[in-house]
């Protein structure tokens, strides 16, 4: 079952424990087009984190920008390995509340909302690294993407 929740002890895990698998996300892709044929849509991929807004009111996500590069570029990997990829989307654009444990403090977005799980903060957003980093990714129809950024 491709979908459980075993561990690999060979795989970095996040803060909460979601394994960091990059060449995991070809190989599924390229299982599911041998199994079913069909174009394929990565409709969410993260990483949460606990951001932090600097006093200059900027985000330094470097971990984020690496774990979604490096996913990307398995992407591309399964593209060039004949599987049809219609599209992707980062989960998420801006931070939210996340579902899995109901905590803003677990930053996913490219945009910090400036807010936390004590009820502080005015709600202001500012973009995070990885936000122009995003950018210039989809400008260049991923040619700024790099194979295996450091982890």
């Amino acid at each position: 079952n491709v979908l459980s929740m075993i561990q690999n002890p060979l795989l970095p895990v996040s803060e909460w424990g979601w394994t960091i698998d990059p060449t995991g996300m070809r190989i599924l892709l390229n299982m599911l087009w041998d199994r079913y044929q069909k174009p394929l849509f990565i409709a969410g991929n993260g990483l949460g984190a606990r951001d932090k807004l600097n006093e200059d009111m900027t985000v330094n996500d470097d971990y984020r920008i690496n774990y979604i590069n490096n996913h990307l570029y398995q992407v591309y990997e399964a593209i060039e390995d004949g599987v049809e990829v219609m599209g992707y989307t980062a989960w998420a654009p801006i931070d939210l509340v996340s579902n899995a444990t109901a905590e803003l403090d677990k930053r996913y977005g490219f945009i910090y909302v400036d807010h936390d799980d004590s009820g502080d903060g005015d709600y202001a957003r500012y973009p995070k690294d990885s936000f122009y980093w995003f950018r210039d990714v989809i400008t260049t129809n991923g040619e700024t993407l790099i194979p295996f950024r450091c982890r």
